[in-house]
Parts: structure tokens; C-alpha cells; sequence
């Protein structure tokens, strides 16, 4: 048996919302080139809770968030919104200028990968207000007053989002 403080007791662990998270950025890892240095298989995940950014090129440095998403119906069209993850850290890296390139992952209910999509991080500098924080969490949540946002996607000019699988 494993023990809860035991660095594998995180997989046995994960929420649904964690596998499907971790799923995203497996398939970016293997079928995405760096969009910097163009060296395919060289995007490796950073571990969990690493602030603002999922994977990095081992080559080269560039970071980028992965965000994945089930599908909801046959049409597979992006989400318009997509929960990104804590508002603060986002918000300070917002402030300093500081940008990461953004995959979206698309799944079927049955985890098929159906598409990944990339925002590059220019992007998202030029278009802030794809940004939104959500309400903090009520005073009676695990993590009262946590705040969250959404990347609305629906901000994002269309020339923005490549489709890249």
C-alpha cells in the first residue's frame, strides 16, 4: 500500500478533472513540435503545481500551459470557456509582462484525442481580457476565498487559435 506523503500517492489519487489534465499534456508532449526551436518530442511535463506553466523544452526553455477539455457532443468544437487555474499567480505574471503559450486539448467522453489548438503567447498579451477571474470561494469551502479564473476563448481573435493536431 501506498502512503498518502509518497510521491506516486498523487496518481493513485487524481480527480477525474486531474487524469484529464495530465492526459492534455501527455499528448502535446508526443505530438507537438516547440514552437520556438521546431524540435519535436522536446516538450517535457513540469511536475504538479508548477506556477503558470505545465511543460518546457528541454532544448530551448519555452514554457507553455496546457489546458484540456472534454467534448460535450459530435461537433468538437473549442470550448468558449476554459478553467484555467489560480487567479493570483496568473495575475502577477499578467502584470510583469509575462506570458506563456496556451495548448488546448480536446477529448471525447471516452478520453479519444480529438484535436490540440495553440494560442501563442503574443496572443494572449494583446488580448488581456481573455483572462477572467472567477468569485473567490465561499468562507465555508476547503480553500475559503481561493480565487480562480477562465480563459474566454471567445476573446481571442480567430487568427489567434492554430489548430496544430
Amino acid at each position: 500500500m501506498i502512503r498518502p506523503d509518497h510521491p506516486l500517492s498523487c496518481v493513485l489519487m487524481a480527480t477525474d478533472r486531474q487524469a484529464l489534465g495530465a492526459s492534455g499534456e501527455k499528448a502535446v508532449a508526443a505530438r507537438v513540435a516547440c514552437p520556438v526551436c521546431n524540435r519535436l518530442r522536446h516538450l517535457s511535463r513540469l511536475p504538479a503545481n508548477f506556477q503558470c506553466a505545465d511543460l518546457i523544452c528541454r532544448f530551448c526553455g519555452y514554457l507553455a500551459q496546457v489546458k484540456a477539455w472534454t467534448a460535450q457532443d459530435d461537433r468538437q468544437e473549442l470550448p468558449t470557456r476554459i478553467l484555467g487555474a489560480a487567479w493570483r499567480p496568473q495575475h502577477e505574471q499578467i502584470l510583469a509582462g509575462i506570458f506563456h503559450g496556451l495548448y488546448l486539448v480536446g477529448f471525447t467522453k471516452t478520453r479519444r484525442l480529438i484535436r490540440i489548438d495553440y494560442v501563442p503567447a503574443h496572443v494572449l498579451q494583446v488580448t488581456p481580457s481573455v483572462f477572467e477571474p472567477r468569485a473567490p470561494l465561499s468562507a465555508t469551502a476547503k480553500r475559503a476565498g481561493w480565487t480562480g479564473f477562465y480563459y474566454n476563448l471567445s476573446k481571442v481573435p480567430v487568427i489567434g487559435i492554430e489548430r496544430v493536431v
